[in-house]
């Protein structure tokens, strides 16, 4: 049996406590009107001076410019146009202030959604990566794989936060279908109101039916989960293998509705904050980047075990058949963010390109550089068989790969909801550490619970000599 470490809980603690901290600054600093904005927007560009005074001087020069246009026409109609030009002045002033109090009221919006969007991200990505182990779980049992069994209990501890995980982003998305935050401009009546696209679009993305398909997908993850590590724990004392047999038929059922529903829910939470884009292969993008991800916390978490001193059945065969997963689904996801990437920037179809545009000018160093942290590194670093087996090698690509998931999530959801007033700062660094904390709380908590080896499986002989 694994013992919790004091330490290692404390650690969790910690990393709770100062992730609340950041979150709570960055909701805490977010503006509260326009006159914070202006503020923050003098402020990044380098005005220390009052906001109004640059529109003061903005005015100015447009009625200098006003003025010369009217001393060049003065020998025509001098009395005529000084009437014209004074009207023309005044009309442009208020379309410019009228112009520039919408643009603050935007940037306001995006500033205020800045620090749901940082907690949404990190809350989906966890949890996210527990349903992934939860998938690649039941995929080990449906194939009735023999390398895998002795790893069964870390996926099993893993899949433990989905519970606590799920109920978070529930809880995110009824906050967003209240109008608590404002990351689904679909959910916005204002909006809808004069978007004829998103009308088209309400029969499938209304609250109410958005809330009953969060119930049912999470739900039946939930229900599989717990009916697998019940199922699993009952085979340990059993006398056959009937337990076995009943995960079997209930993993491969599973698969089957997870397959559909994790389709579903990568279009409803993350591909419906941009409601007028769509992309018939987002589905298995975001699957490719969760199960690597899950992938790689269970070689990560499965490594420090091992080097605790538990799960001495796991050798390097398995170790290297983890690294393999990890550099497979590196290599997959590549090929899916290549094909949906290539094919809408080379069709140019203004609706479709227009995702691309924003995350390629807006963020351009995190749009590239989760390429190269997801595909470039993990090839580079893990083609080599012999690299697969070395722990410290394996610990590094993971570290990689998970930055660079984040950021690819990190991705997706940003530009939509705080456009380009994103930075990486108090709000985004504090809910990863928050849910990063309750993450390793959670799983070496259920990991605690039940003997490291499902020593009555019927294929954990094969699994314990597993070499290669």
């Amino acid at each position: 049996m694994y013992t919790f470490s004091s330490r290692l809980k404390t650690f969790s603690f910690i990393l709770m406590i100062v992730g609340v901290l950041g979150i709570g600054y960055s909701f805490f600093t977010a503006p509260k009107d326009i006159n914070d904005v202006e503020a923050i927007l003098a402020d990044q560009h380098g005005h220390h001076g009052d906001a109004h005074a640059e529109a003061a001087d903005h005015h100015e020069a447009k009625d200098a410019h006003v003025q010369t246009a009217d001393h060049s026409e003065a020998a025509h109609a001098e009395a005529s146009h000084d009437a014209h030009g004074h009207a023309a002045d005044a009309h442009g002033a208020d379309a410019h202030n009228d112009e520039h109090h919408a643009h603050l009221e935007h940037v306001l919006h995006q500033l205020q959604n800045k620090p749901w969007a940082a907690v949404y991200v990190a809350a989906l990505f966890f949890m996210l990566i527990a349903l992934g182990a939860l998938a690649f779980y039941a995929i080990q049992n449906a194939a009735s794989a023999g390398w895998s069994p002795v790893v069964f209990r870390v996926m099993e501890g893993i899949s433990a936060y989905l519970i606590p995980g799920a109920i978070i982003v529930f809880v995110l998305l009824v906050l967003g279908v209240m109008g608590t935050h404002h990351l689904f401009i679909w959910m916005d009546d204002e909006v809808v109101a004069h978007d004829h696209l998103i009308q088209g679009k309400s029969g499938y993305l209304n609250g109410t039916f958005f809330l009953i398909r969060a119930v049912i997908f999470m739900g039946g993850w939930i229900l599989y989960r717990q009916y697998a590590r019940k199922n699993s724990l009952a085979q340990d004392e059993a006398n056959d293998n009937s337990y076995y047999k009943k995960n079997f038929k209930a993993s491969a059922a599973f698969l089957v509705f997870f397959i559909v529903s994790e389709s579903i829910m990568s279009w409803d939470w993350i591909m419906s904050v941009d409601p007028h884009w769509f992309s018939t292969l987002f589905g298995w993008y975001v699957f490719a980047s969760f199960v690597v991800s899950a992938v790689t916390v269970i070689a990560m978490v499965t490594l420090y075990l091992k080097s605790k001193g538990y799960l001495e059945y796991v050798n390097t065969s398995h170790i290297h058949d983890l690294a393999k997963f990890m550099f497979g689904f590196s290599v997959f996801w590549t090929y899916l963010w290549f094909s949906q990437f290539m094919l809408i920037w080379y069709a140019d179809i203004p609706e479709e390109i227009t995702y691309f545009i924003t995350r390629i000018n807006d963020y351009n160093l995190p749009f590239f550089g989760m390429v190269v942290m997801n595909f470039v590194f993990p090839v580079l670093i893990l083609i080599n068989t012999d690299f697969k087996r070395l722990s410290w090698i394996v610990v590094m690509a993971g570290i990689i790969i998970l930055c660079g998931h984040y950021i690819d999530f990190f991705n997706m959801i940003m530009p939509a909801t705080v456009g380009d007033q994103w930075f990486i700062g108090a709000g985004e660094i504090g809910a990863i550490l928050f849910f990063m904390g309750l993450f390793i709380f959670v799983v070496f908590s259920s990991i605690a619970k039940a003997p490291l080896l499902a020593k009555r499986n019927p294929l954990i002989e094969e699994s314990k000599h597993f070499h290669y």
